[in-house]
């Protein structure tokens, strides 16, 4: 019996760390699969112009039914250079949707913790860009750029 309970907390010990080593690991990168959904446009092929949106975003992070902190994000579009004008005349609508897409990522945990991770980051850059380019369509918006974010509070 004696000879038993070093075994035992040998066991004992190997499993904890092999538990510890599975819940602390680092978070899978995203994977290649979404990426490869949209196709990628060349932007040295095309006219591409930077449209920078006015306003900031503002998202607010709840905590139960109080508001613990703000994100507030700037955001740029690359677009094909001949359709500013269409940019402009929809850029109320593109606000909206951008504005849902950041309560969806806000909703589901995106800018809690490390909210600037890359994996964070790409998600977001993926449903705006795909946001953007439902309304106005894939040769409109080739990309999205966040070029300032800030988390104020908690």
């Amino acid at each position: 019996m004696a000879k038993l309970i070093p075994i035992l907390l040998i066991l004992l010990g190997a499993a904890g760390g092999v538990g510890a080593g599975l819940w602390l690991r680092p978070a899978p990168e995203p994977s290649e699969a979404a990426a490869e959904d949209i196709p990628l446009v060349d932007p040295s092929q095309l006219d591409v112009t930077l449209f920078e949106m006015k306003n900031q975003f503002m998202v607010p992070l709840l905590e139960g039914d109080r508001i613990v902190s703000v994100i507030v994000m700037s955001l740029t579009l690359e677009i094909a250079g001949a359709e500013e004008n269409a940019v402009l005349r929809n850029e109320p609508r593109l606000r909206d949707r951008f504005l849902q897409v950041m309560f969806d990522h806000a909703n589901t945990g995106g800018f809690d913790g490390m909210f600037t991770s890359n994996n964070n980051m790409t998600l977001l850059r993926q449903a705006l860009l795909e946001t953007g380019q439902s309304l106005l369509g894939r040769d409109v918006v080739t990309g999205v750029l966040i070029t300032d974010i800030l988390r104020s509070g908690a």
